[in-house]
């Protein structure tokens, strides 16, 4: 569990920094005062949130399918 939510919270900072870089360069402090305020999609402030779930729920389909395959191929070995 506490793995999941470190992966998930390192996808939230990549994206921030990947989307936001601009304004996290030039004006941080006034980038963060205005979160929020934001309006993106209708979402405001829990539009990282949102986006973040996203791309995790992406990351997590193949992640899952790669675990069961390996899972797989591992009790073939055993017999």
């Amino acid at each position: 569990m506490k793995k999941e939510f470190f992966i998930f919270i390192m996808i939230i900072v990549v994206l921030t920094i990947v989307f936001h870089y601009k304004e996290l360069l030039e004006y941080p402090i006034q980038h963060v005062k205005n979160f929020p305020n934001s309006g993106t999609y209708g979402l405001g402030i829990f539009h990282p949130l949102v986006f973040g779930a996203f791309v995790y729920i992406m990351l997590l389909i193949p992640r899952a399918i790669f675990k069961l395959l390996k899972g797989n191929s591992h009790e073939e070995n055993i017999k």
